[in-house]
């Protein structure tokens, strides 16, 4: 007679640990080989190839977060995010959705064809570049690609059962990489990045629906499914909606005021800073919200705000201690990661690193989701997107490009006062935790200055 498995249960906790650990591994891993793609294709193509790219990646994730509605997190937080009516329902919405941004995606570059026609940029910007319709109209199909991912994987990140999640993304990832390579040693041309990206997405869409367990996703409709949806997705809509001129509102300014070579070096600075905030956000958004969402469905207040001050201590040293780092550090690394024509991406680099005082909030987003309050999402990127667009023009007027790097690194700050409020209503604010790891800034900024002075 087989033996029947009666353990208990791993608690949340554990789970959350475990979830962490391959979420932190798999952080490492694919930072290596972005980091050693980046430095190897910066050595086969031109800095302007990267402003390029820089737009066209702005445009598509603009069109995604113009149109989000946060069905992977609704699957994570809602009670029926393991019923298969409800997942095909969300499989169907997110390829309607697909098809429909390709198609605003196409209209974007015949605009940006027209625009070109009749001389509207200036001929050194990079949107008078001549590439760039074309460029645009194949990143956007990653997003038809991208729409048809299986829902196994939202469900699978729920249930913390994250290993095949982790190892199907670095595939994906590597696969992505090689592409790159290859592409740009023959060809020499930004038409590698865009493969890249391409066969990136096509690889983990695949992986999705062959790797995972469960009901595979079949056309299905149910009303009540898409009135939950829209219900709890219409504060994340108006949240995107205006965060992704936050998000990427600099390079969309940029884009016009600076020649596709300055866009290139600064789309350097980005990377590797985004690179950063990318993994703090995947741990959030991969660990954080399942475990504060079930603790949430429990109705257990105090879980979630004894699971919040658990996890706010490691986000709040790692964000401080890399600020100050790199405030100092920037300018030595980017000298050793790349040749002379991307030297000026470090002073950016420096000062745009001041926007990782505010990165350490992350968690409280998380919080709010979990809770369903996500009103106060969409409220924190409208400052977000408010203040960036009047801080951008008026320092351009004022001062060039040099003046607006400060808006885009310090607009943030504002959101401050609404996090502060919101937290001290769902009693996540404590003070003295607030202000016990701030000593983190200080020493990361004095061990960039040490290593600075003994290598430069």
């Amino acid at each position: 007679m087989p033996s029947i498995d009666v353990s208990p249960p791993l608690s949340l906790r554990k789970r959350a640990m475990w979830a962490g650990a391959l979420n932190i591994g798999a952080i490492l891993a694919s930072q290596i080989m972005r980091l050693g793609g980046n430095l190897l294709i910066t050595r086969l193509l031109v800095p302007e190839m990267f402003g390029l790219m820089a737009i066209a990646t702005t445009a598509s994730v603009l069109l995604q977060l113009l149109s989000d509605v946060g069905l992977r997190q609704n699957i994570i937080q809602s009670p029926r995010g393991d019923d298969p009516l409800f997942l095909n329902t969300v499989w169907v919405v997110q390829i309607i959705r697909g098809f429909v941004l390709f198609l605003l995606m196409l209209l974007l570059a015949l605009c940006a064809r027209l625009a070109q026609h009749i001389d509207l940029w200036p001929p050194h910007s990079t949107y008078a570049a001549e590439e760039l319709p074309l460029v645009l109209v194949l990143t956007g199909f990653s997003v038809v690609i991208y729409g048809f991912q299986s829902t196994k994987v939202d469900v699978a990140i729920r249930a913390f059962q994250q290993k095949k999640v982790v190892i199907a993304e670095l595939i994906s990832q590597l696969v992505g990489l090689v592409v790159m390579l290859v592409t740009g040693y023959l060809t020499r041309s930004i038409w590698s990045l865009v493969a890249a990206g391409l066969v990136s997405t096509l690889v983990f869409t695949a992986l999705s629906h062959l790797m995972f367990q469960g009901p595979r996703n079949r056309p299905q409709w149910d009303p009540a499914a898409l009135r939950e949806m829209l219900d709890y997705g219409r504060w994340i809509l108006l949240s995107s909606s205006v965060g992704v001129l936050a998000m990427q509102g600099d390079r969309i300014w940029f884009g016009g005021s600076m020649s596709a070579t300055e866009l290139g070096v600064y789309s350097i600075a980005v990377t590797i800073l985004g690179a950063i905030q990318s993994s703090l956000q995947r741990l959030a958004g991969a660990v954080a919200l399942p475990a504060f969402s079930e603790a949430a469905r429990s109705g257990d207040n105090e879980r979630v705000r004894n699971l919040y001050y658990r996890s706010r201590l490691l986000f709040d040293l790692v964000a401080l201690f890399a600020c100050g780092f790199l405030l100092t550090a920037s300018p030595l690394i980017i000298g050793w990661l790349y040749d002379t024509r991307y030297a000026g991406a470090g002073s950016i680099m420096a000062i745009l690193s001041l926007s990782f005082f505010t990165l350490r909030y992350t968690l409280a987003h998380q919080v709010w989701l979990a809770l369903g309050l996500t009103k106060y999402l969409a409220i924190d990127n409208i400052i977000r997107g408010v203040s960036l667009c009047i801080l951008l023009p008026l320092l351009l007027a004022i001062g060039g490009v040099s003046y607006a790097i400060w808006g885009v690194a310090l607009h943030t700050y504002l959101t401050l006062f609404l996090i502060y409020k919101v937290n001290r209503q769902l009693g996540l604010l404590d003070l003295k935790r607030e202000l016990v790891v701030l000593p983190a800034l200080a020493l990361g900024a004095l061990s960039g200055e040490l290593i600075s002075g003994l290598f430069a």
